[in-house]
């Protein structure tokens, strides 16, 4: 592969205009298709074949809920009672709004200080127009009736461009202080948001040939720019490495994108496999959120391979140092040697501070977000609110039985006997008069797990043909569809980790202690996540307004995201390590020189990647607030505590055991050659003619 990689990268750098200009034609393209073709997002979860799901699909064909008609709902609340009259102004004015179709009679609390009213558009959430919205929010009452919206409807779509550009931000000053020069840190950036453009271009393109998540660009966003940045960064260095030992600016983009570049690709590798690998939970909008930013990060591998060497070429000399490196030791040697002297101390200090950062993982809940999590001061929440306070937290989440008409007067029965049920609502038949639909009013909010148990005890009831649905229902089978998947997922991504390192590192040791690191920095992100986002510690700090369950997808994501990242920080630290001890150098020698040439620029790019992922933190969307957040602590805890502290710490305790592995696996394992050996024969120093390169790239 490091030949094939060092012709790539010779070629790239050579032809750059050419280089330049298909991506040019490629930005182009995308961006005509995504204008011609781009669809709408959504928001919505679900998992086909479900019970809820089917029983969904039941009510759409007896009911005509397959109507499509969009709705929202309008909440007043008084400091007298309110009636009919009182309101009849402002429900005279919704129903004159643009699109609506149909405004529902206002319903009013016990105490008359609530009341709401539903509004029917005559198209789909997409469909309806933002003139549309603007007059729905626009509706008022009278003096002293406060009036709050809720529903999909009421929601904008706002691009929080903040939190790219404050991620950005730091990521040029990791970036200036780790090249001393402008031009050096500005070509990272650059490559990275080519890339990231062109994954979101065609991202725009798919939504409109699929249902893909309103929060899909946004996770996509955050990775391109994160590993978009940072493996510019390791071709770059090694580039600039290369160029201190040889004037030939070719030959050294060619031994750059063949050395670390070649890093790049496994690392892009575990990244891309890891994300597309979510598609094994069978969930839709989980498998299309995974290939969507999996396809962002092949992206962002084919620019660092193609664009950067063009670059570096149209570059020159800018790109180098203005004065030589300084003499001292380096920090990363400094660390190992430290590290190496107190091994024990150090590998018990890191596990003690992970343990005590992971132990709150242990009371983890899961549930997807609802409006409940809405910005606390967002007409969203308090519409909410007053809905709970005037009729009860369960009425934000009703439960929809579906039955045979036939048993509609059992079912009532035996669900009004249930715990944690207010009300249920007489049966409404189908003009056909075969179904049955049952409104449940739960006691419970609707993410409580006494709401969880009320709908798994109606399951249980034994009643023939009873399927329970509604946005509650939906929503409990997808976080348990999700805590299910998690287990099988995470033993595929540790299993991929193990074979992958194994090709990479030649022993059996490294790749063990390589997945449990990760699974160290996986447990401690998790801690921190239900820390701040359920238990609500430290939750004002990140300006964080409310507190509950963690998002269903949250750790499934964490996990395939975190596992890419760790392989990206054990590949470029111990790759190095592995190539002197297969030298001959000491164990612990080894250890100090790959700490030595690989500790700064793995430092600049965790840092990169904690402010690309801290800057999304600032995101209203409660998915990618948390996700922020979450990959921001995990980076950090598993580049500075586990790559650079546990991991020296146990190869020094493994001494020369940690490279053991068994001569007839060693036969068997094909060579990847991450390292560049083969660009040390020196047939490959040889440019080769003009005809052999093209027909090689």
């Amino acid at each position: 592969m490091a030949t094939l990689l060092y012709r790539l990268g010779r070629f790239s750098f050579r032809r750059r205009r050419l280089t330049l200009a298909v991506w040019v034609t490629v930005l182009a393209l995308l961006g005509v298709g995504a204008a011609m073709l781009s669809g709408p997002t959504t928001g919505e979860f679900s998992i086909p074949g479900s019970e809820s799901s089917r029983a969904l699909q039941v009510l759409e064909e007896k009911f005509g809920g397959g109507s499509g008609g969009a709705e929202a709902k309008v909440v007043f609340t008084g400091a007298t009672p309110l009636t009919a009259d009182s309101l009849a102004g402002a429900v005279a004015r919704l129903r004159q709004a643009p699109q609506v179709a149909a405004v529902a009679d206002p319903v009013f609390s016990a105490d008359q200080r609530t009341a709401y009213t539903t509004v029917t558009y005559s198209g789909t959430v997409a469909e309806v127009t933002a003139e549309a919205k603007d007059a729905l929010l626009a509706v008022r009452a009278g003096d002293g009736v406060g009036v709050e919206f809720s529903g999909e409807v009421t929601v904008n779509a706002e691009e929080n461009h903040a939190a790219e550009a404050i991620g950005i931000g730091v990521a040029a000053l990791v970036l200036v202080i780790t090249f001393g020069s402008l031009i050096a840190a500005g070509l990272p950036l650059l490559t990275a948001l080519i890339g990231v453009g062109a994954g979101m271009l065609a991202i725009q393109i798919a939504t409109g040939f699929f249902d893909l998540s309103s929060s899909t660009s946004a996770l996509a966003t955050m990775l391109g720019l994160a590993v978009g940045i940072d493996y510019a960064l390791f071709v770059i260095s090694r580039y600039r490495h290369e160029r201190a030992h040889t004037e030939d600016a070719e030959e050294a983009a060619g031994r750059a994108v063949g050395t670390a570049g070649s890093a790049v690709v496994f690392a892009g590798l575990t990244v891309i496999i890891a994300l597309a690998a979510l598609s094994v939970t069978g969930i839709p909008f989980l498998t299309a959120m995974g290939l969507a930013a999996a396809g962002t990060v092949a992206v962002a591998v084919l620019v660092t391979l193609t664009f950067v060497p063009a670059i570096l070429g149209f570059a020159g000399r800018r790109v180098l140092p203005r004065k030589a490196p300084s003499v001292g030791t380096p920090f990363g040697e400094r660390w190992a040697r430290g590290v190496l002297r107190h091994r024990w101390i150090a590998l018990i200090a890191a596990l003690g501070v992970i343990a005590a950062v992971a132990i709150p993982a242990v009371d983890l809940r899961l549930a997807l977000p609802d409006e409940s999590t809405a910005a606390v001061d967002s007409t969203q929440r308090k519409a909410y609110d007053q809905l709970a306070a005037g009729f009860g937290p369960g009425f934000n989440g009703p439960l929809i039985l579906v039955a045979d008409a036939g048993v509609a007067a059992t079912v009532e029965k035996a669900v009004s006997a249930l715990n944690d049920v207010v009300l249920v609502t007489p049966a409404v038949v189908d003009p056909a008069g075969a179904t049955a639909m049952l409104t449940v009013v739960p006691a419970s909010a609707p993410t409580s797990e006494a709401t969880k148990r009320l709908v798994h005890d109606i399951r249980d009831l034994g009643i023939a043909s009873l399927a329970v649905t509604g946005a509650t229902a939906i929503n409990i089978d997808v976080s348990e569809k999700l805590s299910g998947a998690l287990i099988p997922y995470l033993a595929i991504v540790v299993g991929l980790a193990f074979v992958l390192l194994m090709l990479v590192f030649r022993s059996v040791l490294v790749p063990i202690k390589a997945t449990t690191g990760f699974l160290l920095s996986v447990a401690a992100a998790f801690g921190a996540l239900v820390a701040v986002f359920q238990n609500g510690h430290l939750a004002g700090l990140i300006g964080l307004d409310s507190t509950g369950p963690i998002v269903s997808i949250m750790p499934i994501f964490l996990i395939g995201i975190l596992f890419g990242l760790a392989m990206d920080y054990e590949v470029f630290l111990v790759t190095r390590t592995r190539e002197e001890f297969v030298h001959g150098a000491a164990p612990d020698d080894a250890i100090v020189t790959g700490m030595r040439h690989g500790a700064r620029v793995v430092t600049a790019a965790a840092l990169i990647m904690m402010s690309v992922f801290a800057g999304f933190i600032l995101a209203d969307d409660t998915i990618i607030k948390s996700l922020g957040f979450a990959l921001a602590f995990g980076v950090a805890i598993d580049a500075f505590l586990v790559r650079m502290t546990i991991v020296p710490a146990v190869l020094s305790l493994l001494g020369r055991s940690a490279w053991w592995l068994p001569r007839w696996l060693d036969r068997v394992l094909p060579d990847v050659d991450v390292e560049g050996t083969s660009l040390s024969v020196p047939d490959r120093h040889r440019p080769p003619e003009p005809a052999q390169e093209l027909a090689a790239a």
